[in-house]
């Protein structure tokens, strides 16, 4: 007997079985629109396309990476602000996010493409090749945008951070109240930061140094925000030391040549570059900036505060672009500022501020807004009464939507223009602190002839303490009843039709009331 004879396959019956065991298309060749749809879907859940289109496996990986990433965030979320703000304070949490962020708009994107790839029919047309990369393009973009971005954003804040923060201290025995990383503040009620306005610029010689051109102290209560802003002028002689300090030695009767008080190297404004000069380096024990842990020492014991917590450097230069990348700031001007000008050396100023309220100023007149006094009767004092109004403008106009538009831009010219012994450890519970300032109205005291026997060549020590006692009492229980929710906080819209308080003397000033529109004062 013959063997039956084996049919052959009939070739219109379809592919063989090589073709059988490749992965089955989601979308034939009159299904094209659907493809597109599932490259769409795909987009949105990486991995969905893949699995879709055959290619289980590799969908089911990204699918589950996807879902990875997702417990990841929501376990974030749950986990409450302090712990966010503490890992988004993080150089190298912040810089390994940026790595991360990178690879993965890059892998989403090689999903996508794959997605579409497995989807599309065997033999698309040119068309359909067009229309499907145009659809891998618009998603891909769509994708990879906001993940570049929020990348740029995490460097820009890491490199922020790295250039003006401190390192964290090495951790060491902790005593009963000392600070520790829940409790950065230990038991203190409130903080007190000196703030140094720099004469550092472009314009001044460098031979000369650092001149601290405004001098301030922020003292903050911990528990309400509530702060008060002390202004001594730049040229305070005989700034005390305590005596329990190593300058006291070198200073017995305070920053004083002995003889006159009114010796301009013994100013305030001169401590910064002279006494690191006449003094060994080491004399404080290890510290960042020796000319600024001299002021936080002399200003506290002036002011009856103890030594300051924290110092911050403004480089006046650099103010500018802080301003300009907050888009400008809101004053309301009383007088005629002058721009410019020198009045030991009659030079006229190039132009002037004109009186108006709430006047929205770019970085330059700000500046000089904060800087202005040729020809003015009160000189210093009423540049200090402005520079004031600056600090509270830019505490209550900088909203969250403005930062976060502007950050990149914000956070370079930080870089540039600010310089502080703040260290990172803390800055979780600083931003907690700078919300609940936010809310509330700064109060001031500025020491000028008529408060407290004030006399700048030989201050009244002990009625300055007692004056800044009081006013940190007047600022508690003005603040302290108020809601703390940045939302509350005055703007200079309301402000300019504020009509002002006037204070008795030994009262703090509200900033509100004095940063107002009234030009009659």
């Amino acid at each position: 007997m013959t063997e039956p004879q084996r049919a052959l396959p009939d070739p219109e019956d379809g592919a063989d079985e090589s073709e059988a065991d490749q992965p089955r298309r989601a979308a034939e060749p009159g299904h094209f629109r659907w493809a597109m749809v599932w490259t769409a879907l795909g987009a949105l859940i990486p991995g969905l396309g893949l699995w879709h289109g055959g290619r289980r496996v590799a969908g089911s990986i990204a699918m589950g990476l996807f879902a990875a990433l997702l417990l990841t965030l929501g376990y974030l979320g749950f986990a409450g602000r302090d712990r966010i703000l503490a890992l988004a304070t993080n150089v190298d949490v912040l810089n390994g996010l940026t790595v991360g962020l990178l690879v993965l708009a890059v892998a989403w994107v090689v999903v996508i493409a794959a997605s579409h790839l497995a989807l599309r029919p065997p033999h698309p047309s040119a068309t359909q090749r067009v229309a499907g990369g145009v659809l891998v393009g618009v998603l891909s973009l769509a994708v990879a945008a906001p993940l570049a971005i929020g990348a740029q954003y995490s460097r820009s804040t890491a490199q922020f951070l790295g250039a003006v923060f401190t390192e964290d201290p090495g951790s060491g025995p902790v005593t009963p109240g000392a600070p520790t990383p829940s409790n950065p503040f230990g038991d203190k009620d409130r903080i007190n930061v000196l703030v140094i306005g720099a004469d550092s610029g472009t314009n001044r010689d460098v031979r000369l140094g650092l001149r601290a051109d405004s001098v301030m102290v922020a003292s903050i209560n911990l528990r309400t925000g509530a702060s008060t802003l002390f202004s001594l002028p730049r040229q305070t002689a005989r700034i005390p030391f305590p005596k329990d300090s190593p300058l006291h030695k070198y200073y017995p009767n305070g920053f004083y040549d002995g003889v006159n008080g009114g010796n301009d190297e013994y100013f305030l404004n001169a401590m910064y570059n002279n006494i690191p000069e006449r003094i060994p380096h080491d004399l404080l024990g290890k510290v960042k900036n020796l000319g600024a842990e001299v002021m936080k020492i002399g200003v506290g014991e002036a002011l009856g505060l103890g030594k300051l917590d924290y110092y911050v450097i403004v480089n006046m230069d650099g103010f500018k672009s802080f301003i300009n990348a907050l888009g400008g700031i809101t004053l309301n001007v009383n007088y005629r500022i002058p721009i410019g000008g020198k009045t030991t050396e009659g030079v006229p100023p190039s132009g002037y501020i004109e009186p108006g309220p709430n006047q929205h100023l770019n970085g330059r007149l700000a500046l000089w807004y904060a800087r202005g006094r040729y020809g003015l009767t009160t000189g210093d004092y009423s540049r200090m009464e402005r520079q004031r109004c600056v600090i509270n403008a830019v505490v209550q106009q900088a909203q969250p939507q403005v930062v976060l538009t502007n950050f990149e831009k914000i956070a370079s010219a930080g870089a540039n223009t600010i310089e502080t012994d703040i260290p990172r450890r803390v800055l979780p519970d600083m931003i907690d602190l700078a919300l609940k300032v936010k809310g509330t109205n700064l109060h001031s005291v500025v020491f000028q002839p008529g408060v407290a026997g004030w006399v700048s060549a030989n201050p009244p020590w002990p009625a300055v303490q007692r004056r800044v006692q009081q006013a940190l009492q007047e600022t508690d229980q003005a603040e302290g009843g108020k809601t703390t929710s940045p939302s509350s906080s005055p703007t200079a819209t309301t402000s300019a039709t504020k009509k002002p308080t006037k204070k008795p003397s030994g009262k703090s000033e509200d900033l509100s009331d004095s940063c107002a529109y009234h030009p009659a004062k």
